[in-house]
């Protein structure tokens, strides 16, 4: 199984402040379309095919794996990603936060096991060590931040 969890600033020292209803805008906007959040070219494709009132279902396309991934929200709080189908099974977890000063903060946190594989085997300790790396979740984190006031900059979100 695999566990990973990092958690960063939503506004950091020098950045243009973001509210939580913009960092949620920003958060619900990528769970419909990752291709706005991810680098150029990783995410080819990226559907929403079902909507209800409850969830939604995104398929798509990311670094090649096609994928399914029923989708929750709850309202300028958290946003899971299912994973029912592609090479991961389980759920991310994309959350707003506030620590014990009112500070804003982004956390992620998954609970996957990769399909077809043995559990705690090395195809799942090599995930994990990438979900945890400087290049994994926490990059992911920064990064939809990023966008998301860039998307505010220019209107488009």
């Amino acid at each position: 199984m695999i566990y990973s969890t990092a958690t960063v600033p939503v506004n950091p020292a020098g950045e243009i402040p973001l509210t939580r209803a913009q960092a949620w805008r920003g958060l619900e906007r990528k769970a419909r379309d990752a291709r706005l959040f991810l680098p150029p070219g990783l995410c080819t494709r990226c559907d929403v095919t079902e909507e209800t009132d409850t969830h939604f279902v995104r398929e798509a396309t990311i670094a090649g794996v096609d994928l399914r991934e029923i989708i929750t929200l709850e309202q300028e709080r958290k946003v899971t990603f299912f994973q029912a189908t592609g090479p991961r099974e389980g759920a991310i977890i994309n959350e707003l936060v506030e620590d014990d000063d009112g500070a804003l903060h982004l956390r992620f946190y998954c609970y996957l096991g990769l399909r077809g594989k043995e559990s705690g085997g090395t195809e799942e300790r090599n995930e994990q060590a990438q979900f945890d790396s400087e290049q994994g979740y926490k990059a992911a984190l920064l990064s939809t931040l990023k966008r998301t006031r860039e998307l505010l900059a220019d209107g488009s979100l």
